[in-house]
Protein backbone atom coordinates (compact mmCIF):
# COMPACT_ATOMS: atom_id res chain seq x y z
CA UNK A 1 0.00 0.00 0.00
CA UNK A 2 1.59 3.44 -0.65
CA UNK A 3 -0.20 6.81 0.32
CA UNK A 4 -2.19 6.98 -3.04
CA UNK A 5 -4.28 4.07 -1.55
CA UNK A 6 -5.02 6.04 1.78
CA UNK A 7 -6.07 9.23 -0.13
CA UNK A 8 -8.51 7.48 -2.81
CA UNK A 9 -10.38 5.26 0.19
CA UNK A 10 -10.75 8.03 3.01
CA UNK A 11 -12.82 5.68 4.71
CA UNK A 12 -10.24 3.10 5.74
CA UNK A 13 -7.79 5.52 6.11
CA UNK A 14 -10.61 6.68 8.71
CA UNK A 15 -11.13 2.79 9.72
CA UNK A 16 -7.28 2.13 10.20
CA UNK A 17 -6.82 5.27 12.24
CA UNK A 18 -9.83 4.10 14.76
CA UNK A 19 -8.47 0.73 15.07
CA UNK A 20 -5.04 2.38 15.95
CA UNK A 21 -6.41 4.52 18.94
CA UNK A 22 -8.42 1.74 20.11
CA UNK A 23 -5.23 -0.47 20.11
CA UNK A 24 -3.23 2.13 21.47
CA UNK A 25 -5.94 2.84 24.81
CA UNK A 26 -6.06 -0.76 25.25
CA UNK A 27 -2.05 -1.01 25.64
CA UNK A 28 -2.23 2.09 28.04
CA UNK A 29 -4.83 0.70 30.18
CA UNK A 30 -2.45 -2.40 30.51
CA UNK A 31 0.68 -0.79 31.14
CA UNK A 32 1.61 -0.80 34.74
CA UNK A 33 1.96 2.72 36.80
CA UNK A 34 4.38 3.25 39.02
CA UNK A 35 3.11 5.86 41.65
CA UNK A 36 5.94 8.48 43.16
CA UNK A 37 9.39 6.40 44.48
CA UNK A 38 9.45 6.20 47.89
CA UNK A 39 12.51 9.01 48.53
CA UNK A 40 12.70 9.43 52.36
CA UNK A 41 12.98 6.10 54.62
CA UNK A 42 10.03 5.39 56.16
CA UNK A 43 9.56 6.73 59.59
CA UNK A 44 7.84 5.87 63.09
CA UNK A 45 7.20 8.73 65.82
CA UNK A 46 6.40 7.72 69.17
CA UNK A 47 5.06 10.79 71.69
CA UNK A 48 4.14 10.66 74.97
CA UNK A 49 3.63 13.88 77.30
CA UNK A 50 4.53 13.84 81.07
CA UNK A 51 2.46 16.76 82.88
CA UNK A 52 4.14 18.63 84.96
CA UNK A 53 7.39 17.57 84.15
CA UNK A 54 10.43 19.52 82.92
CA UNK A 55 13.08 18.43 79.92
CA UNK A 56 15.71 16.66 82.05
CA UNK A 57 13.02 14.69 83.89
CA UNK A 58 11.30 13.58 80.68
CA UNK A 59 14.49 13.05 79.17
CA UNK A 60 15.09 10.33 82.21
CA UNK A 61 11.72 8.80 82.85
CA UNK A 62 10.24 8.42 79.52
CA UNK A 63 12.86 8.75 76.78
CA UNK A 64 15.64 6.62 77.98
CA UNK A 65 13.67 3.47 78.96
CA UNK A 66 11.54 3.89 75.33
CA UNK A 67 14.72 4.40 73.62
CA UNK A 68 16.27 1.34 75.47
CA UNK A 69 13.04 -0.77 74.68
CA UNK A 70 13.08 0.37 70.98
CA UNK A 71 16.56 -0.21 70.06
CA UNK A 72 17.06 -2.82 68.03
CA UNK A 73 13.78 -2.83 66.27
CA UNK A 74 13.77 -4.61 62.91
CA UNK A 75 14.89 -2.71 60.11
CA UNK A 76 15.56 0.51 61.92
CA UNK A 77 18.44 2.60 61.23
CA UNK A 78 18.74 5.26 63.47
CA UNK A 79 16.52 6.96 66.27
CA UNK A 80 16.58 10.84 67.19
CA UNK A 81 14.32 12.01 70.44
CA UNK A 82 13.38 15.01 71.55
CA UNK A 83 12.31 16.32 75.20
CA UNK A 84 11.15 19.50 75.71
CA UNK A 85 10.10 21.40 79.11
CA UNK A 86 6.43 21.70 77.82
CA UNK A 87 5.75 18.07 79.30
CA UNK A 88 6.68 16.31 75.65
CA UNK A 89 8.43 13.75 74.75
CA UNK A 90 9.39 12.81 70.88
CA UNK A 91 10.80 9.61 69.81
CA UNK A 92 11.59 9.59 66.03
CA UNK A 93 12.90 6.44 64.25
CA UNK A 94 13.73 5.90 60.69
CA UNK A 95 13.88 2.55 58.68
CA UNK A 96 15.86 1.62 56.03
CA UNK A 97 14.26 2.21 52.85
CA UNK A 98 11.96 -0.28 51.62
CA UNK A 99 10.93 -1.60 54.57
CA UNK A 100 6.80 -1.67 55.17
CA UNK A 101 5.72 1.29 57.61
CA UNK A 102 2.67 -0.38 58.58
CA UNK A 103 4.77 -3.32 60.09
CA UNK A 104 7.41 -0.79 61.36
CA UNK A 105 4.49 0.34 63.21
CA UNK A 106 3.40 -2.62 64.36
CA UNK A 107 6.68 -3.54 66.16
CA UNK A 108 7.55 -0.17 67.47
CA UNK A 109 4.06 -0.54 68.98
CA UNK A 110 5.05 -4.19 70.44
CA UNK A 111 8.16 -2.43 71.76
CA UNK A 112 6.50 0.40 73.33
CA UNK A 113 3.75 -2.19 74.87
CA UNK A 114 6.38 -4.02 76.96
CA UNK A 115 8.04 -0.72 77.67
CA UNK A 116 4.73 0.69 79.36
CA UNK A 117 5.59 -0.77 83.24
CA UNK A 118 8.98 1.26 83.31
CA UNK A 119 7.16 4.19 82.78
CA UNK A 120 5.43 6.70 85.27
CA UNK A 121 1.96 6.39 85.74
CA UNK A 122 0.96 9.42 84.29
CA UNK A 123 2.65 8.90 81.52
CA UNK A 124 0.96 5.71 80.68
CA UNK A 125 -2.50 7.59 81.88
CA UNK A 126 -2.44 10.38 79.40
CA UNK A 127 -1.31 7.47 76.85
CA UNK A 128 2.06 7.06 74.05
CA UNK A 129 1.31 7.40 70.56
CA UNK A 130 2.74 6.15 67.49
CA UNK A 131 2.21 6.74 64.62
CA UNK A 132 4.11 6.63 60.74
CA UNK A 133 5.22 9.77 59.28
CA UNK A 134 5.99 11.32 56.24
CA UNK A 135 8.70 13.12 55.96
CA UNK A 136 9.33 14.47 52.38
CA UNK A 137 7.72 17.60 51.13
CA UNK A 138 5.38 16.25 47.68
CA UNK A 139 4.84 19.91 46.46
CA UNK A 140 5.03 23.24 47.40
CA UNK A 141 3.30 26.39 45.68
CA UNK A 142 4.17 29.81 46.31
CA UNK A 143 2.09 32.62 44.94
CA UNK A 144 2.80 36.59 45.04
CA UNK A 145 2.19 39.39 42.98
CA UNK A 146 4.62 42.14 41.94
CA UNK A 147 2.32 45.28 42.46
CA UNK A 148 1.11 43.94 45.97
CA UNK A 149 -2.47 43.57 45.23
Amino acid sequence: MNVKTFIDRPVLAGVISVLIVIVGVIGLAQLPIEQFPNIAPPTVRVSATYTGANAETVLKSVIVPLEESLNGVEDMMYMTSTATNTDTASITIYFRQGTDADMAVVNVQNRVASAQGLLPAEVTKSGVTVRKRQNSTLKSITIYSPDDS
